[in-house]
């Protein structure tokens, strides 16, 4: 057997392209005394990870060549050697881009078979944690209440545009191309959604927000922050939850102007948060993502790429708006 790893091989200093990466192939790792081998099954792709390569995300440490790319990973356990956790056993760990990764029993949860190990990055993974913790704790919508939401067709934007309309708001989405507006509207149950490549963008945004702002979800920045800063309600809340037009350049753009002076003026409160501040509180969440699944209220919308080695080429797509909902990469059979 061997191990096939997929390794940064240059930082960019631009775009992400794919031959930023190179593939390589070693001999299987062994488990430890207290670590548990893992067989991975698949992994998720997200924007945020590209912060990592920038240097801008401080929990990820600072960005380095040769080392395998990270990312979360469904996986089965081929080898144990750690007290918990059995061979067999399916788990979620950090096993980046590679066939098999070594852990220690403590890296490792160990999860219920029998269900699509997708759902464990997306739904009832980071991705749907983070649109659960965002839009309730931080947010905290209210019934009628209008929420806005960018990259409203990604891994976390479309399940949060659902969690706020099961909880009876009014629902707009912001997402690139009429294509994915339609899929928001027509098979999600978004209220609206706009498209932020159209001329005549903020207009429409407008429109659609006709009583203007409590919540916006953001996961993009720049212009689209901007135009949602203008339209925010007194007391209206903004979850900062990632700046998506940001990562993928050498030159990140200004923030909007206007700040501090339109949130001081609408008294709005504009915070940030990381999914992992909401540890002790995921078990409450998965049950409630969990029941809205199995009474239809929550459609999951994943995007599957098939092979390890396509990994690069579906982050580069990724990054240009080419996935709908949680893009997956399927490594091996369960």
């Amino acid at each position: 057997m061997e191990n096939r790893r997929v390794l940064i091989d240059a930082l960019p200093q631009g775009k992400l392209a794919a031959d930023h990466y190179k593939l390589v192939h070693e001999p299987v790792p062994e488990a430890g005394d207290g670590e548990v081998l893992c067989r991975t099954l698949a992994l998720t792709i997200g924007a945020g990870t590209r912060a990592g390569l920038q240097g801008s995300a401080s929990y990820a440490g600072a960005p380095r060549t040769g080392v395998v790319m990270n990312g979360t990973t469904v996986a089965r356990v081929v080898a144990s050697r750690a007290d918990g956790v059995a061979e067999g056993d399916l788990v979620v760990c950090p096993g980046g881009w590679q066939d098999y990764s070594v852990h220690a029993a403590s890296e490792v949860s160990v999860v219920a078979d029998g269900v699509d190990p997708a759902h464990y990055l997306g739904v009832l993974g980071t991705n749907g944690l983070t649109a659960y913790f965002g839009l309730l704790a931080v947010g905290e919508p209210q019934p009628g209440q209008t929420v806005l939401v960018s990259a409203a067709a990604g891994s976390v934007g479309h399940l949060v545009g659902q969690i706020a309309r099961i909880k009876g708001c009014h629902v707009v989405g912001v997402a690139g191309g009429e294509a994915k507006c339609a899929r928001l509207v027509d098979e999600l149950g978004f209220d609206a959604a706009v498209s932020y490549k159209d001329d005549g963008f903020r207009a429409a945004v407008k429109g659609a927000c006709a009583d203007g702002v409590d919540i916006y979800f953001d996961n993009t920045g720049g212009d689209i922050l901007g135009t949602a800063l203008r339209l925010m309600n007194v007391h209206g809340r903004i979850v900062c939850c990632g700046v998506v037009s940001q990562y993928d350049t050498s030159d990140p753009a200004p923030g909007p102007r206007g700040v501090p002076g339109l949130l001081v003026n609408k008294r709005v409160r504009m915070e940030g948060f990381l999914v992992f501040d909401y540890r002790d509180r995921y078990a409450e969440a998965r049950q409630a993502l969990s029941g809205w699944m199995d009474d239809g209220s929550l459609t999951v919308w994943v995007d599957e790429v098939q092979g390890l080695e396509n990994a690069p080429a579906a982050f580069v797509d990724l990054l240009a708006g080419g996935n709908v909902g949680t893009r997956i990469v399927r490594v091996a059979d369960a």
